[in-house]
């Protein structure tokens, strides 16, 4: 987030650019009641109207918040204080899924109410242009904080919902004393693989397991990028003192692997996760019978 005094600077709001904010709020404050009649007016014809305000109680509790924004905005004391407000309010609407589209467009049809519907030709014509032009770098300013608040906190949902589902589609499962599992579905690609690599070894980390099945028979495409990815995780978690094993080697891979020419040295693979299971169980001595 950037400070304060560099976004004003950004947007060339000075004190003089808040002091005519300020006398120019004295004419359109007294009528925020009809802007309330005004943009509800619009809004009503828009699809966000049905899907946030339909609720009688909430649009009351909206529009008495949305007076007092206002009010704030036209009394003009810019702060941190105020600054958190507005990314509070850009946090808000990502939280109830109100668009960006819809937010800007709300501030530009209020932006029309107090330029001209609300305004009662008071002033002179070049006062009330720099007023306007006051105005309108200060809405500009506040646009600004909610969007970057706004788009910061949809970027941290997103980023918590992929980090759950790949928690959720790729488990690191201990499945035995001393024996992990991870049976990898889909496509392997490099964030993946690193995301995968970070979780075996914390995993091998917290359990000191000796052994890893490393079941990939659900891999959608095996390519030498895959191939590649897959050797790593199986030398990362050597230098852990945990062997891994990968099963779920099909002709099909085994015949791609080949053509590529890829080394995959000392690996140990099997065709079948039961394989891999009955290796591990052997390698500690655990009998494992077959029906």
């Amino acid at each position: 987030m950037e400070t304060l005094k560099r976004l004003l600077l950004n947007y060339e709001i000075t004190d003089e650019t808040l002091s005519t904010v300020r006398a120019y709020g004295k004419i359109v404050v007294p009528k925020l009641d009809s802007y309330i009649v005004t943009f509800y007016s619009w809004l009503r014809k828009l699809p966000e109207y049905e899907e946030f305000f339909l609720d009688e109680d909430r649009l009351v509790r909206v529009q008495k918040m949305q007076v007092l924004y206002w009010r704030q905005l036209f009394e003009a004391n810019i702060d941190e204080k105020y600054l958190n407000s507005r990314r509070k309010l850009g946090e808000s609407h990502a939280k109830i899924g109100l668009s960006l589209s819809a937010y800007f467009g709300g501030m530009n049809k209020s932006l029309l109410a107090f330029t001209s519907e609300l305004y009662d030709g008071s002033m002179k014509n070049e006062e009330y242009i720099q007023s306007i032009t006051a105005l309108t770098k200060l809405i500009h300013f506040e646009t600004a904080i909610v969007a970057d608040s706004y788009a910061l906190m949809t970027r941290e949902k997103s980023e918590a919902q992929t980090r759950a589902m790949m928690e959720m589609s790729t488990p690191v499962t201990s499945i035995w004393d001393d024996v992990l599992m991870l049976p990898i579905v889909g496509i392997l690609d490099s964030k993946r693989a690193q995301e995968l690599m970070y979780s075996i070894l914390s995993k091998i980390s917290e359990t000191r397991s000796k052994i890893l099945i490393l079941d990939i028979s659900g891999v959608a495409v095996v390519d030498t990028a895959v191939a590649n990815h897959i050797i790593k995780i199986t030398k990362a978690t050597k230098l852990m003192g945990c062997d891994c094993t990968v099963s779920g080697i099909s002709p099909a891979i085994a015949q791609t692997i080949i053509e590529l020419g890829i080394d995959v040295g000392s690996m140990s693979t099997t065709s079948t996760l039961r394989d891999a299971l009955e290796m591990a169980f052997n390698s500690l001595g655990v009998d494992f019978a077959r029906n």
